[in-house]
């Protein structure tokens, strides 16, 4: 697979602790982008860092290092319900329940398989920021030690007075949420997810190489 897809598809949606650590470290980290919108995209990029360089712990380690702060960054239930897309809400509720939680498992699990190592890569936010609608579109670069940056542009968006990122997009056009529908679409049906839900647990049992059973 494409090294950009590949990342582009790990990165929904890492460790930063001081940004979960209340609203004093969480203006720190504003300050120094200058804008409450890059913060969480600045606190994803230092999570990436640790947890590559915490490449030589379990996959176990690694993930509860970063499960508690996808929801914060990422709001996983509106970038889920906009994958599935209109049949969501034909779902039952268990099914939509057991369908959020394995979601979960398996952005958090496609970080952790995919950035395993650190080899002197880097992360830079763009000083460019651009308005769509009521959304922000923070931009930013993965660096590698060698190399062209890949680009990856996240979607913001105040919900409930604070900023979560609702998308990703790879060079600033290709919607990570459009992909994942296209992937999804195939495996939904009116009223049934779950050869969807079936399909994650399998994804995450991969991805973990049996770590985690979805």
């Amino acid at each position: 697979m494409n090294m950009k897809r590949r990342l582009f598809l790990a990165a929904p949606l890492v460790l930063a602790p001081a940004w979960l650590f209340g609203p004093r470290a969480a203006l720190a980290a504003a300050s120094q982008t200058g804008t409450p919108e890059a913060a969480p995209v600045e606190a994803l990029d230092a999570a990436l860092i640790s947890i590559m360089k915490a490449g030589s712990s379990s996959f176990q380690t690694r993930y509860d290092m970063l499960a508690p702060v996808v929801g914060k960054v990422f709001n996983l239930d509106q970038i889920l319900q906009f994958s599935v897309g209109l049949l969501w809400s034909s779902i039952p509720a268990d099914q939509q329940a057991k369908l959020a939680t394995v979601f979960e498992q398996y952005t958090v699990a496609s970080y952790v398989k995919n950035f395993n190592a650190f080899d002197g890569q880097s992360f830079k936010i763009l000083p460019t920021e651009r308005n769509v609608g009521a959304e922000r579109i923070v931009e930013s670069e993965i660096v590698p030690a060698s190399g062209d940056p890949t680009r990856l542009d996240y979607v913001m968006k105040n919900i409930a007075g604070r900023w979560q990122a609702v998308d990703v997009l790879l060079e600033g056009t290709i919607s990570k949420v459009a992909v994942q529908r296209s992937d999804f679409s195939s495996l939904v049906s009116p009223g049934n997810a779950g050869q969807l839900i079936s399909d994650l647990q399998s994804k995450v049992r991969s991805l973990s190489n049996g770590a985690l059973h979805g």
